[in-house]
């Protein structure tokens, strides 16, 4: 007699609205005592653009949810808190649709490896919902090295200032993510990418300061 088998429940995603992050960012910036202006300088974030996403108004990109998180000291704020302890080998697991989700202006993210704080890169999958650029507020910036494969359809990646780089179903592209950069899909389908972004430390920028000065 064959053994029966379980069907698979659905796995419910966990989904993270513009509400639920501007609480998160409220709660961390009063943790630490600060007020808008002062995270808004250490972040260089616009002061409306902080209050609006406290209040749950505006869906940020990667750019500014980078900065908020690293000015923070928190790392990111999809980060569900845990930090593995200084020289242990860590291991965390993401199941297919378990990560953390949230809509963006021009990507759907689903954030990997959100237990772990801390870590030097985040891997995330992303679809690129953005058909083309509306002018430099398209255009992200942030600190560290970004590398992006496409799992489906096509993408054009557009640099500030560079020459526009087109990639299909395969393809791979890494690149210096301080360098203005902006995703639009191409493909008549909207593309999936796997991404991996690096931020710099807080460590890493005092040692820069300490070799500047």
């Amino acid at each position: 007699m064959k053994a029966k088998t379980e069907p698979l429940k659905p796995v419910k995603p966990t989904l993270l609205d513009p509400l639920t992050l501007g609480l998160r960012l409220r709660t961390a910036r009063k943790q630490l005592g600060w007020t808008l202006t002062q995270l808004s300088d250490r972040a260089n974030v616009s002061v409306t653009t902080i209050s609006r996403a406290e209040r749950g108004q505006l869906a940020l990109g990667y750019e500014n949810l980078s900065a908020l998180g690293q000015a923070l000291q928190i790392g990111t704020l999809f980060s569900k808190g845990i930090e593995a302890s200084p020289g242990k080998e860590c291991l965390e697991i993401t199941r297919a649709g378990e990560g953390v989700h949230y809509r963006g202006l021009a990507f759907s993210y689903e954030f990997l490896a959100t237990g772990i704080k801390g870590k030097p890169i985040n891997p995330v999958l992303g679809t690129v919902h953005a058909r083309s650029l509306t002018g430099q507020a398209d255009f992200a910036r942030h600190a560290g090295v970004e590398f992006v494969y496409v799992l489906t359809g096509e993408i054009e990646v557009h640099f500030e200032n560079l020459d526009t780089v087109h990639l299909k179903r395969g393809d791979s592209l890494y690149f210096d993510s301080r360098i203005g950069h902006a995703f639009v899909t191409v493909s008549k389908q909207l593309a999936k990418v796997i991404g991996v972004i690096t931020v710099e430390s807080n460590h890493m920028a005092l040692a820069k300061q300490g070799q500047e000065s």
